[in-house]
């Protein structure tokens, strides 16, 4: 059994890193509250703005076969989008969504086609550098709280590309924000855009300035670049969930194993103090003997 002096300096160690998660942990919690009233108040906007391109999409003198974003090609080459986090500690978030990204990436190799990555975070850069397909882009160190502006040139590069024919399709893949517990990895169809059925029907069609064409273009790459900035809104609320599960659990697992060695440390002290009892009983009794 390791000596009392060993077992007290385990409980120092382990009571200093139960501090570490335990910190952690609260401004895991702090960010996580910030991110998750952000994705919820932005889900509703996103949504509205998928329900009204569908709606002008479907309009007759919108002209929709000339916009380059909705055209259907035979698919070839795909481009994947992955969101990951900038640091781990956070359990199993950073894994999860890697292997649904790594799962759909084999899929498609399977089916011959060419796959390039464009990711966000460190995490999914660096495991795909050694395990994936070509980057086209990387891009780190976006803000808890990330603007358009900062997924602007994630976007242009995707609708340039896919412009310019270098994809056929645009996935991404994220970790959709369910609640704490429930964190779902998905991957999603970014390009070409596909139009739902309208729940109501079609009011007539309406003169445009300056024209069809014009308006309904940018709103396209608008409504793709809220879809994307919607996506990584939702992979940082995951993130901060996940981490904050994760200190939570680590800090619970310093606590009992700090219980765990507060029991060996009383056992060997106990177990030095009846030690010594039985040599000062021993010695007297050799001296009563003599």
């Amino acid at each position: 059994m390791p000596s009392t002096r060993e077992i007290r300096r385990r409980i120092r160690s382990v009571k200093n890193i139960a501090k570490v998660t335990k910190a952690m942990e609260t401004v895991a919690a702090s960010k996580m509250r910030k991110a998750q009233q952000q994705v919820l108040a932005t889900r509703p906007y996103a949504t509205r703005a998928w329900e009204v391109l569908t709606y002008l999409a479907r309009l007759r003198r919108s002209n929709v076969a000339e916009q380059p974003l909705l055209q259907q090609r035979p698919i070839k080459k795909v481009c994947l989008l992955l969101i990951t986090g900038d640091r781990g500690l956070a359990g199993a978030y950073n894994g999860n969504v890697m292997r649904e990204a790594f799962d759909r990436i084999e899929e498609w190799e399977r089916q011959g086609l060419d796959v390039t990555l464009v990711t966000i975070g460190r995490k999914g850069r660096d495991f795909m550098l050694r395990h994936g397909p070509p980057l086209r882009a990387e891009f780190t160190g976006l803000s808890d709280q990330p603007t358009s502006n900062d997924v602007a040139p994630v976007a242009n590069i995707l609708i340039e590309d896919f412009v310019d024919g270098k994809y056929d399709a645009v996935y991404m893949t994220f970790t959709r924000f369910g609640s704490t517990l429930r964190l779902e990895p998905t991957t999603w169809q970014v390009l070409p855009i596909v139009t739902a059925e309208p729940e109501s029907p079609l009011a007539a069609d309406y003169i445009f300035e300056p024209d069809p064409q014009t308006i309904l273009g940018e709103v396209l790459r608008g409504l793709t670049e809220i879809q994307i900035l919607q996506a990584v809104y939702e992979a940082i609320a995951s993130e901060q969930s996940a981490r904050m599960v994760a200190m939570r659990n680590a800090t619970d697992a310093a606590n009992d194993l700090i219980g765990e060695l507060t029991l060996s440390y009383n056992k060997a002290r106990q177990e030095a103090i009846t030690m010594e009892l039985l040599d000062i009983v021993g010695g007297a009794s050799a001296l009563t003997a003599a």
